[in-house]
């Protein structure tokens, strides 16, 4: 897992010997949820699967949630356990930016406080930063509550990727292992029977989006403002950049709009399948009473019938 653009699919096929989409730009490639065949590492058989980030320039961060639960519960319930989740950084970065935050933020929210001392850390790209450099942002990494010093705390593991296959290797050795265990996500959806609404990481992203509509509504009514002012001063340069501010963030509104909307329908769907599986439940909860009750009577029936023919006539 990871933002677009740290080097998700290059590690796995490195090490995989696989040939995931690999983006050359800002773009991601990975838009869907991909699997490798199973691959031999040290006698063992593993399977990599690679996941678009929560800043995907092609799907919502709705539909990224929905993919990763799904993806997740589908296999879990199928019986494949994770040994471990890695989580790719690109350390060339000036700073965790807010996207970078975000991200691991939902990354957070889907595995949850038990399952990171499974989490791997990776942080990428060593080679296209000056050392000391890589060396200060690693440190402040570590040691900020606001980065990643709060999960390594509970025993998640920080790791250099020097983009070679043996470097590759090393990290995945390390996972190997682990004992497997389930992602919160898993367990909310599969032993809670929550909503993914009712997850964490989809709480976190209901939040995340309604703080966004509010800042929008906000911003647009500055925007406004200055227009009127604009006109009113005949300044048509500054009227036509306000306006073309003004389109772009309606845009941003109607998206943030339609993500909720999406976020709320799924909370519906899945209230309602889960209504109709309580109402099949009762059905055949109902249907067995009214077995059991049959069973009882044709027994006593039996019992009847035969003491009626032990009585001597």
């Amino acid at each position: 897992m990871g933002a677009t653009g740290t080097g998700k699919s290059t590690f796995i096929n490195l090490i995989s010997g696989s040939t995931l989409r690999i983006g050359d730009g800002l773009e991601s490639c990975t838009d869907t949820m991909s699997a490798t065949a199973p691959f031999d590492f040290q006698g063992r058989k593993v399977v990599l699967f690679d996941t678009p980030g929560f800043d995907d320039t092609t799907k919502s961060d709705t539909d990224i949630l929905k993919m990763i639960a799904i993806f997740l519960t589908t296999y879990h319930q199928d019986g494949v356990k994770l040994a471990g989740v890695i989580y790719m950084y690109n350390i060339n970065g000036v700073r965790m930016s807010g996207i970078a935050t975000r991200n691991f933020r939902m990354f957070r929210k889907l595995c949850g406080d038990e399952s990171l001392k499974n989490v791997v850390i990776v942080t990428n790209f060593w080679s296209q930063v000056d050392h000391a450099q890589g060396t200060a942002r690693e440190t402040e990494l570590c040691t900020n509550d606001k980065f990643f010093k709060p999960v390594l705390d509970m025993h998640a593991k920080l790791l250099r990727h020097n983009g070679t296959r043996v470097g590759a290797s090393t990290i995945i050795e390390g996972i190997m292992g682990n004992h497997p265990i389930a992602l919160r996500i898993q367990d909310e959806i599969l032993v809670e029977q929550k909503s993914l609404l009712e997850t964490a990481a989809g709480t976190e992203l209901n939040h995340e989006l309604k703080e966004q509509a509010l800042k929008h509504a906000k911003e647009l009514e500055e925007i406004r403002e200055e227009m009127r002012t604009a006109i009113e001063e005949r300044d048509e340069k500054s009227r036509r950049e306000l306006e073309t501010a003004e389109t772009k963030l309606n845009e941003d509104v109607r998206r943030v709009r339609i993500e909720l909307q999406e976020l709320a329908a799924t909370h519906s769907e899945e209230m309602k399948k889960l209504e109709e599986k309580l109402e099949a439940d009762n059905l055949s909860n109902a249907k067995r009473d009214e077995l059991q009750k049959l069973i009882a009577d044709l027994l006593k029936r039996n019992i009847l019938k035969r003491l009626l023919n032990s009585v001597p006539r």
